[in-house]
């Protein structure tokens, strides 16, 4: 039954729909993935402020936690990518899924810096790691004519999830406490895991033979330096997301206000990322998009440095928004 459930698709496809009841299903599901995924990640400055105050940890050892969870999903994306090309995109998400909801469930109940680290960092690390690649992998397969579009609007839930847990973790444990609060984020994973499961659905068959890694592929100039400037792009895009709630409390934010601007910048990005998935399908190509996202990303990076008010906080988190959410929608 179970077998039956997550089939392996062994029939010729066709072309990409470019639509329909199943492609849109494959946006939402994707979406809520990145929620889990991104969205999570991109929350971590609330529990980078928790865990740096209320337990007193060094700031370095905690910023720990939420760059594992980072390079777990990047890194495991590579086998994670190749078990989608075999036919187990099914099975990748759901394994990634039930790991996070695990890892999240685990984090209400950890006191200690290393059961922190085992459960938010390396179970919903490997869980994210899972689950990223192939959710974007599938919703790629169902469009050709609008991809980027769809891309974005999946990519856009890294923003929902951004949000609505950063919301949940600074709001209610001033009323209900930490672990109980960190309990509901896990309630809201669960359902969102659940609708994953049901409506994911990979449309390609399964890809046989071939390496895990295409070492062939780093034989191309071409690919190699593409290759290492994304690499190079995201090790900045998370760093304000991790460490903004710090650094406005230190200009005189109450926790709760300093959570705000996490929400300001995720919010912003969640119409960014398809209306520049839009353009780049009509006008001017995801890999111009990706260019000029990353200059204006570079440019807020250094500005940064100049922002000293709660004003220029509030307006600095907008155009941050606006340049993580494009290079992400890129």
């Amino acid at each position: 039954m179970l077998f039956n459930f997550f089939r392996l698709i062994q029939e010729e496809p066709g072309p990409p729909p470019d639509g329909g009841v199943q492609a849109w299903l494959q946006i939402l599901a994707s979406h809520l993935i990145n929620a889990l995924s991104w969205g999570y990640s991109a929350s971590f400055g609330v529990y980078q402020l928790h865990y740096t105050t209320a337990l007193s940890l060094p700031e370095s050892q905690v910023a720990w936690i939420g760059s594992v969870q980072v390079f777990l999903t990047f890194f495991l994306g590579t086998f994670a990518g190749r078990a989608a090309d075999a036919g187990y995109a099914q099975h990748a998400a759901a394994v990634g899924c039930v790991l996070i909801v695990l890892g999240t469930f685990t984090t209400s109940l950890a006191t200690e810096y290393w059961q922190i680290f085992l459960a938010q960092g390396l179970c919903t690390g490997i869980g994210m790691g899972a689950c990223y690649v192939p959710s974007m992998a599938v919703v790629g397969s169902y469009w050709k004519e609008r991809k980027a579009f769809a891309i974005g609007l999946a990519a856009s839930g890294s923003g929902t999830g951004s949000i609505l847990f950063s919301l949940v973790i600074q709001h209610l444990q001033e009323t209900i406490g930490f672990s109980s609060a960190v309990r509901v984020q896990g309630y809201i994973a669960l359902a969102f895991a659940v609708i994953i499961i049901l409506v994911f659905r990979p449309r390609l068959p399964p890809r046989k033979t071939g390496p895990i890694v295409e070492w062939k592929a780093f034989t191309e100039p071409t690919y190699v330096l593409f290759t290492i400037g994304v690499f190079l792009i995201f090790t900045a895009v998370y760093f304000c997301f991790f460490f903004i709630n710090t650094y406005a409390t230190l200009r005189g934010l109450s926790p709760k206000e300093a959570a705000n601007l996490l929400v300001i910048i995720s919010g912003i990005g969640i119409p960014v990322r398809p209306i520049l998935g839009f353009f780049a399908d009509k006008y001017f190509g995801s890999l111009l998009s990706l260019i000029v996202s990353t200059i204006f990303l570079a440019t807020m990076l250094f500005v940064w440095i100049a922002v000293r008010s709660v004003s220029g906080l509030y307006v600095y988190s907008v155009f941050y928004g606006i340049a993580t959410g494009a290079v992400q929608g890129s």
